[in-house]
């Protein structure tokens, strides 16, 4: 709550006028609690676990629009009962364990110090807190994924992520509930590390599922504004991931590819990448096709 309750007093306190963002934030979050500010999470997860994978429902089921040649897997076609399957099990783990994780966290989030108050942090505060987020969330997951995919993390945790060897949207945060609080771990560390203000927090929580998504669609789009992004993994570093599957010993990162490439864990996917190559040259000399995907080959030679 603001300790304002009017916007000359909060003009005041600045020693300047208030920007148009800052009057539109006092007019919501003037007479509301910092509780209820943080507990927006909530909302924001459950409208993002819902709303956003749909797109891709709808790319999924009509294929035959001519969305089949963006599939990272064509071959492998996810029900809409499946997709449906998957989501009623997110939903079940975000009532019985995210949602209730998110409100208890409350006092951490108070004590790292994210504050509701005035003023605004400018944009590039912003995007800067933002960029220390995702770096400190990528490394750290990036050995915790490691571990979760030893013998004893894999068999006993990791397994249940792994059901989808094609990744689909809704899946993206399938995991096993203790997988789930675990990987709360580094969401949080950034956060904790350079608090910044209640919007930041709710940008960073939002864009953080909505990259998980992403990288899980199971569809590479030549036209996505993330490959513009330096080292950025995206659909199609992931899903060899999971195509991968049990035996992956690569791509472990969740949003970065310079882990990987640092500790050497990218070799089969740069490999694998260097075959395609390779075979897509030899179809244009012999004039064949490989399906419509990169994967198709390689999905050929494990249906024999």
């Amino acid at each position: 709550m603001l300790p304002f309750n009017t916007i000359e007093e909060a003009t005041t306190f600045l020693g300047r006028n208030l920007t148009v963002a800052e009057t539109l934030w006092f007019n919501y979050s003037a007479q509301k609690s910092d509780f209820y500010l943080y507990c927006h999470n909530i909302l924001f997860l459950f409208l993002i676990f819902t709303f956003v994978p749909l797109p891709l429902v709808f790319f999924e089921t009509m294929r035959s629009l001519g969305f089949l040649k963006y599939k990272i897997q064509p071959k492998v076609k996810t029900s809409l009962s499946e997709m449906f399957r998957c989501y009623k099990d997110v939903m079940r783990m975000f009532v019985l364990l995210v949602g209730p994780l998110q409100l208890s966290s409350y006092p951490s989030i108070k004590m790292v110090g994210i504050r509701t108050g005035l003023p605004l942090p400018s944009m590039w505060e912003i995007l800067a807190q933002l960029t220390v987020y995702f770096m400190i969330e990528d490394y750290t997951n990036y050995w915790i994924h490691r571990f979760l995919h030893g013998k004893w993390g894999y068999e006993n945790i990791h397994r249940v992520h792994h059901v989808y060897s094609a990744p689909i949207g809704f899946a993206a945060p399938y995991a096993h509930w203790l997988e789930v609080l675990i990987l709360g771990i580094p969401t949080f560390l950034g956060p904790a590390i350079v608090p910044g203000h209640m919007i930041t927090f709710w940008l960073w929580i939002a864009l953080r599922q909505i990259e998980a998504i992403e990288t899980h669609s199971g569809y590479y789009f030549p036209w996505t504004p993330t490959k513009y992004i330096p080292f950025y993994g995206g659909a199609d570093y992931h899903d060899y991931h999971h195509y991968v599957g049990q035996q992956s010993q690569s791509n472990f990162a969740s949003v970065f590819t310079y882990c990987d490439y640092i500790y050497g864990t990218d070799k089969g996917y740069r490999y694998h990448k260097k075959v395609l190559r390779k075979l897509k040259v030899q179809s244009r000399i012999y004039g064949t096709q490989n399906g419509g995907s990169y994967y198709a080959f390689t999905q050929d030679l494990k249906s024999e």
